[in-house]
């Protein structure tokens, strides 16, 4: 049984193009005892990965030159030599852009086909949705009634986010590239505003209109002018979450950093970075939360899904094209 892979042949300079990646076959290797053989279903694409692509000082290892692309899946036991895991079953593990996976099991999860398609378990009841759900209740300090914005209203993240501030009774006002995402996010997923930051003039000026008395919570995915903006808008103990920044990851020229920062001292405001990888230990108490919220209807998911593997290195893309509304996934069988 053949096995393609994706490999990270250098490093990229801007946008990761399809001449980074080097598109291998090898032979499917027998497993060994306590060992399980994966057929992948999916693969998530995610933002983070850009950042897994530079060697640079970060929160994980970089992806090593020749090394599987790292990367988020869910697919089937076909094989078994685990008493853990049976032949049919289906599991979550980051086994990488590649057909199949090996590997002990330790840091697998099995999921249940029966309660959410696969590809929710990459998305609101994976990495995704547990960013979001941390990120805007433990780092965002969440209440009841607040004003919160969030860019990225479209992604992946940034929708869970937008539906959970709804949950607590919030102002929610999305930040959205392109008139179709901003009316999916107000019509689909109960946003009660959103601005499309590619048509407005002067974003700064239209916040303002829809939150006059000023932003309690910005969940930023996208940094750069966008999140200039937001902090000249910020209330007294307003909280800046920075969950990422989509805008500036394929820079080949410094990083745009915020220059309103003072906006936090005369506001007494806080603004703090975080990875879902800070949660670990809490992760089945989100898991469980956002599941009851999906039986109940209060949380609503979007799937944007690819086909064919070898597209990959052009899916990849679509991320910062703003191709993609909700959560990009590649499906492979």
């Amino acid at each position: 049984m053949q096995n393609r892979q994706f490999r990270l042949a250098k490093r990229p300079f801007g946008l990761p193009t399809r001449d980074i990646w080097e598109h291998t076959t090898e032979e499917v290797r027998e497993i060994s005892e306590g060992e399980i053989l994966v057929k992948i279903n999916y693969i998530s694409l995610d933002p983070a990965m850009r950042g897994w692509m530079n060697d640079a000082k970060s929160y994980i290892a970089p992806v090593g030159i020749g090394e599987v692309m790292r990367a988020d899946t869910v697919g089937e036991v076909i094989a078994s030599k685990n008493p853990s895991f049976a032949v049919g079953e289906y599991v979550n593990y980051a086994f990488g852009v590649q057909e199949y996976g090996i590997c002990n099991g330790k840091g697998v999860r099995k999921i249940d086909a029966n309660v959410a398609d696969l590809p929710v378990y990459l998305g609101a009841l994976g990495m995704a949705g547990m960013t979001a759900y941390f990120g805007i209740l433990r780092v965002g300090e969440l209440k009841e009634n607040e004003t919160v914005v969030v860019s990225g209203a479209a992604g992946a993240v940034g929708l869970i986010v937008g539906q959970i501030a709804k949950i607590k009774n919030c102002k929610v006002i999305g930040i959205a590239g392109g008139e179709e995402k901003c009316k999916m996010v107000i019509e689909e997923f109960g946003f009660d505003a959103c601005i499309d930051y590619k048509k407005t003039e002067n974003l700064k000026k239209e916040l303002h209109k829809l939150a006059p008395e000023g932003v309690d919570v910005y969940f930023d995915n996208v940094g750069g002018t966008i999140l200039d903006d937001v902090l000249t808008q910020i209330r007294k103990k307003a909280r800046i979450v920075i969950c990422g920044a989509i805008s500036q990851y394929n820079n080949t020229t410094p990083i745009l950093g915020p220059s309103n920062y003072l906006s936090l001292l005369v506001n007494s405001a806080k603004m703090e970075g975080f990875v879902i990888f800070d949660f670990l230990k809490d992760y089945m108490e989100g898991i469980m939360q956002t599941a009851t919220w999906l039986k109940e209807g209060k949380i609503k998911t979007q799937t944007h899904i690819e086909n064919g593997f070898e597209n990959f290195p052009e899916t990849l893309l679509m991320l910062f094209e703003g191709k993609n509304k909700g959560k990009l996934v590649l499906k492979v069988h």
